[in-house]
């Protein structure tokens, strides 16, 4: 364990869906001090079946308020503070988000969010944690302050065509479970200063294959190789954004 205990450590989740609640639960449970929530979406009747937070009277309301509620049920005995950013990571918003924090659990649906908090996660110097599911198939993926190797280093950049999302693929509820906890174990393991640095996790949920292997830095990176994104601009996250905050 990191000479701070968890209890001092801060953890922002962004995105309270599908894999925001159940890291949120996790980091809670574990004791983490201070989680921040980061989403502005309210809670649909299709969500129901994977964002564990929820319930059918949480239907309409805004996400941040069910999420307070379904933590207080889920970790009735946990003392973290909650904070909540109302608010899509945008452009302008994105590095004030996330500075401050100790980690961030990213759990967005889009890739221009994901690149968005890459972007943003490597110029505040915060370790951060990707998550993604379509249908049976997730991953994880944790990398260090420092940032290398990277999300870019995987994912150069945003893909020239829309990728599906999960209105449009679809995804299982049991597979964004356990994309979610692995991403709580990963952050956990940051927070405790062992060694999950550019450590990829696959989870194949119709053989229940976990495997997990260690990217390689490339050196072309534009975020953490040579001639390195040094700014967050609005025209280099040429995608919709605003299509799905939270899986």
């Amino acid at each position: 364990m990191s000479a701070r205990p968890l209890r001092d450590k801060r953890a922002l989740l962004v995105g309270v869906g599908g894999l925001g609640s159940p890291a949120a639960v996790a980091l809670a449970h574990a004791g983490v001090g201070t989680l921040g929530l980061a989403d502005d979406d309210d809670v649909e009747l299709t969500n129901l079946h994977r964002q564990i937070l929820f319930d059918d009277e949480d239907v309409g309301r805004p996400k941040l308020d069910a999420a307070v509620r379904g933590l207080s049920a889920w970790a009735p005995d946990a003392r973290t503070e909650l904070i909540c950013h109302r608010t899509r990571v945008l452009p302008d918003n994105a590095r004030d988000i996330v500075r401050g924090y100790d980690v961030v659990v990213e759990g967005s649906d889009n890739f221009a969010t994901k690149f968005m908090v890459a972007d943003a996660c490597a110029l505040e110097r915060v370790a951060v944690v990707h998550g993604s599911a379509v249908r049976w198939l997730g991953t994880a993926l944790a990398v260090g302050p420092r940032g290398r190797p990277c999300y870019r280093c995987l994912f150069e950049d945003i893909p020239r065509e829309d990728a599906p999302n999960c209105a449009e693929a679809g995804v299982m509820g049991p597979v964004v479970g356990v994309v979610g906890a692995l991403q709580a174990d990963l952050a956990l393991r940051l927070l405790a200063g062992e060694p999950a640095l550019g450590e990829l996790v696959t989870f194949d949920g119709k053989t229940g294959a976990l495997r997990r292997r260690t990217i390689a830095r490339r050196d072309g990176c534009h975020l953490c190789g040579v001639g390195r994104i040094q700014s967050i601009e609005s025209s280099r996250y040429t995608t919709d954004a605003a299509s799905c905050d939270s899986l």
